[in-house]
């Protein structure tokens, strides 16, 4: 803060033009780095980019908005009315501010926003004018969408959606001379923070190939096997898309039925190993269960032709032989997470329809098996884009798994995308070591023959709850597994709305236990017993609405593992005494976390 009678401009004034001028030659140093790294493997032909068509998809998107507000002399006028009388009700209380006079506000950010709560986005007037001249036009934007009459559900969907990334990618926050904080870092520090963050900004992009990569955990704080995925285990059977792991009990009697966990193949499956803390898979061996992983392979073009079938029959069915050849148990619990549930929905519906009975269980945490209301990634999937993905897959055999995970970053762009910019490249400050955001930012591969199933099948047909979808020329009926279900749902998932899976409840032939735990589709989940920071809540079967069920649910502090534990335990409740990974008839292959999850995209 500024002492008394000190202009608060000092605050952005340079500090030491010397070392300010050499600071400024250095970033320009730096980002010729960041340019040849960008430039390099267009030149070589290994990056094409993909810029071009990103940016034409959006502009047809926004003709057909466009298009109603213009073709209406009237409405092109009501719109612009609607934007110029912001603009000057703003004018009109920045003046009365100058002259002394009390104003009130005509745009205030949530106050959930992170991106205004420095003190000078509301006591210094030209920034205070800048961000409320930002939200009146970026709610403007978003209210033509909104009001835009004649557009089909998709078109208004996407138009939304970018709509909604273009305003986080042009918030005053993200500019260096429109954010306060930044400014004053960068006088403070005569532009050290710039070369800093020029010299980052190079690496990522050298580090993604061409394109940049944002970091968002700090490099070589983690590694697999050593910090995360540690929980001891044995690799107990390997094919060409997945490791199987067994885990070493640490109780003298486990339940007698095994438990099998099909996570998904967009992610590692360490998500539920991240730490002993945080791990969902060490704590349920300590609860007595036998614990199997499936952790897929990190495709490339020699599983271009793996298909869902091929993840079905090499992953989920042979596992289930694993298992019995490991334990002796035929019957087995199953949990399936993310698309890893999609697959094990689709596997119950295949056993149901062929009288393989082995899967006596299935839990799915934050899974879709009906796809209506799939949320904001139904923007990237219509008939064009997925063929134009498979086009581009056809040439490697796989989608690389920095396009997934840019998609996914972008469902929240002003959590993951933006901060990260402003932090890592403006202010050079290297992002906090967190796990789960290592985990997240170690993307993976994606077979196009699996992955082109996946997107017509689910995603654009939504063939599963519609009795539509064959596998191995077998038509699946999700109602004829009568297996008991216990289906987990977050509340803020952006990636399976728990609207999309409590529908999705509907469709399974046996008894269903629906619960809604609280944040998102990884925190709501990876939510540990030791020190819970959220909430869940239990209630009826489900049936109805959501927000029904919502109103009458039972809320419960702290996490819902225990009371997962106690519905499969349950189910089954003898135990054995523990038993050895590989049993007598499996020689392990090696230690977990095995050599599958360590291959980096």
């Amino acid at each position: 803060m500024a002492e008394q009678g000190e202009s608060p401009l000092l605050k952005y004034i340079v500090k030491n033009p010397e070392a300010f001028a050499n600071n400024l030659a250095r970033v320009v140093e730096q980002a010729g780095k960041a340019a040849a790294a960008y430039l390099k493997p267009r030149e070589e032909g290994s990056n094409k980019g993909e810029f071009a068509e990103d940016i034409a998809n959006v502009v047809k998107t926004f003709a057909h908005v466009g298009e109603y507000w213009l073709s209406d002399p009237g409405r092109a006028l009501e719109a612009q009315t609607k934007l110029f009388t912001g603009y000057i009700d703003l004018w009109s209380t920045m003046v009365k501010r100058m002259s002394g006079e009390e104003a009130q506000a005509v745009a205030e950010p949530d106050p959930r926003d992170k991106r205004f709560q420095d003190p000078e986005w509301r006591e210094n007037q030209f920034f205070d004018f800048l961000k409320q001249m930002y939200l009146i036009t970026s709610r403007w934007a978003e209210d033509l969408v909104e009001r835009a009459e004649g557009l089909d559900d998709h078109t208004r969907h996407k138009a939304d959606f970018y709509v909604r990334q273009l305003a986080a990618a042009v918030a005053p926050s993200n500019f260096l001379l429109t954010n306060p904080e930044l400014l004053r870092e960068t006088m403070e520090s005569n532009g050290e923070n710039l070369v800093r963050g020029m010299r980052m900004l190079a690496e990522d992009i050298a580090a993604g190939g061409g394109d940049l990569k944002i970091r968002q955990a700090s490099p070589g704080t983690f590694k697999v096997g050593e910090n995360l995925a540690t929980t001891p285990g044995k690799v107990i059977h390997r094919n060409d898309v997945c490791e199987i792991i067994q885990y070493t009990p640490v109780t003298e009697t486990v339940l007698k039925r095994p438990l099998l966990i099909v996570p998904p193949w967009i992610n590692k499956f360490y998500i539920l190993d991240l730490n002993p803390e945080k791990s969902f898979i060490r704590w349920a061996v300590a609860q007595g269960h036998t614990v199997f992983v499936i952790s897929w392979v990190n495709p490339d073009e020699r599983q271009a032709q793996k298909s869902f079938e091929h993840y079905m029959r090499e992953g989920i069915l042979e596992a289930l032989d694993v298992v019995e050849k490991a334990t002796g148990e035929r019957e087995v619990n199953t949990i399936g997470y993310c698309v890893g549930g999609t697959l094990l929905g689709v596997t119950l519906a295949y056993c149901a329809a062929v009288g393989d009975d082995r899967i006596k269980s299935a839990t799915f945490f934050t899974t879709q098996v009906d796809f209506r209301y799939a949320g904001d990634l139904k923007v990237f999937v219509d008939e064009e884009q997925i063929r134009a993905t498979e086009e581009k897959m056809k040439a490697k055999g796989y989608l690389e798994g920095t396009k997934m995970a840019a998609a996914f970053n972008m469902l929240r762009s002003n959590d993951l995308i933006w901060p990260y910019v402003v932090n890592n490249y403006m202010r050079g400050k290297e992002p906090f070591p967190f796990d789960l955001l290592y985990w997240n930012s170690d993307a993976t591969r994606m077979p196009a023959a699996n992955h082109s199933f996946y997107l017509r099948n689910c995603y654009l047909d939504n063939k599963l709850t519609k009795g539509e979808m064959e596998i191995a020329g077998v038509k699946l009926d999700l109602s004829k597994s009568k297996v008991p279900i216990y289906n987990l749902a977050t509340r803020e998932d952006h990636i399976a709305p728990a609207k999309s899976v409590f529908l999705g409840s509907r469709y399974f032939g046996g008894p269903v236990t629906f619960v809604l735990a609280g944040s998102g589709h990884i925190a709501g989940v990876v939510n540990p017993a030791t020190k819970p920071k959220y909430q869940f809540w239990t209630g009826a079967p489900p049936a109805g609405e959501l927000d029904d069920w919502i109103a009458k649910a039972e809320e419960h502090p702290g996490t819902w593992w225990p009371h997962w534990h106690q519905w499969v335990s349950a189910l089954a409740p003898e135990t054995v005494k523990a038993r050895k990974p590989g049993g007598r008839k499996l020689k392990p292959l090696g230690d977990a976390p095995g050599t599958y999850v360590v291959i980096r995209a």
